[in-house]
């Protein structure tokens, strides 16, 4: 295993999706097609696919968390963007924290504050 590479999300608006997670993550993308539009997030990708089908509806079976420096503020912003709440910043251990939003499109967007996370520990 290699770790962690690519965390998509489906959602019902290509166009407006690639805008909103622009802003969400301060980034453009670097991939953008009509199937695919493809964001390097901090060397992780993160990748939109338009829905055949789409719906608000989906599945909280899998959370990825994105590394954040300060949940709180990040949340916040988040939420201005027009995310909601999933699940406020909750500390879990130590000064592990984890916060979650629910995208336009009904995704969950995990948020992670982990000062022992180390990409160089392996």
């Amino acid at each position: 295993m290699l770790g962690l590479r690519t965390v998509i999300y489906k959602v019902g608006d290509l166009n407006k999706a690639k805008e909103w997670y622009a802003k969400a993550f301060n980034t453009q993308p670097y991939f953008d097609e009509p199937y695919y539009v493809g964001f390097n997030i901090g060397g992780y990708e993160l990748g939109l696919l338009p829905e055949e089908k789409p719906t608000v509806e989906k599945n909280d079976s899998v959370l990825a968390y994105w590394g954040v420096n300060e949940i709180e503020k990040e949340f916040k912003r988040f939420l201005e963007l027009g995310s909601i709440v999933h699940e406020i910043p909750t500390n879990v251990s130590g000064e592990l924290m984890v916060a979650s939003v629910k995208d336009p499109w009904g995704n969950i967007i995990g948020l992670i504050y982990n000062p022992e996370f180390n990409l160089d520990k392996q």
